[in-house]
């Protein structure tokens, strides 16, 4: 009786487990690990709508710059020029991005004239960063497979300062990169006593 008790309130909470497990996978496609089916996340699917966010809100916060904003203006003599940033932003839009995905190695030499894109005005920033994320979308919805395992290379005269799989330099160098530089121009647009929209949540100065 009591062995009946135990197997009835166990059944019962394997149930209620079940349940949750795949409520949980609904949308997801499942794996197999040797005999046990577990959750597998596309992960193409997850890169492009990371991808589709995270374009949005910097595109919302490049929008948020002044028109008659100062673009050679630093916080600190050390910081990057206004210009500067903001051209480094419509890298993870344009260039940057779609490198990381159409190319295995991108090689700069002593010789190198490569220069960055520094606009002058809110408008030239937008045009490129617009016009720009078509193409590199596109390349994204395009990577597919073992593409993503393949090893990817950033060399500087010689040294080879990124040497990681696709994957990886997208999410770090292009998706974090992209963030990471996003949250500064929120203190420059502060300091220029501009309205700083949210991101993951309103702002203070939406709220």
């Amino acid at each position: 009786m009591i062995y009946s008790s135990i197997t009835l309130e166990g059944m019962a909470a394997a149930r209620k487990i079940y349940r949750f497990f795949f409520a949980f996978l609904r949308g997801n496609r499942l794996c197999c690990v040797g005999n046990v089916e577990v959750a597998c996340m596309d992960t193409q699917k997850e890169l492009i709508a990371e991808f589709d966010r995270e374009t949005a809100n910097t595109r919302k916060m490049l929008d948020a710059i002044p028109a008659d904003a100062d673009f050679n203006f630093k916080p600190h003599p050390k910081s990057m020029s206004l210009g500067r940033l903001v051209g480094h932003l419509t890298d993870f839009s344009g260039e940057w991005a779609l490198s990381t995905l159409t190319k295995d190695k991108i090689e700069f030499g002593g010789d190198s004239n490569w220069k960055p894109f520094v606009p002058t005005n809110k408008a030239e920033a937008l045009e490129k960063f617009d016009k720009e994320l078509v193409g590199t979308r596109a390349a994204l919805v395009a990577t597919t497979g073992d593409t993503w395992d393949r090893n990817w290379q950033l060399v500087w005269q010689g040294k080879a300062w990124i040497d990681q799989p696709k994957h990886q330099v997208f999410r770090d160098a292009v998706l974090n990169h992209m963030i990471h530089h996003r949250g500064q121009l929120t203190v420059y647009l502060r300091l220029l006593n501009a309205k700083v929209p949210g991101t993951y949540g309103p702002s203070a100065d939406e709220m």
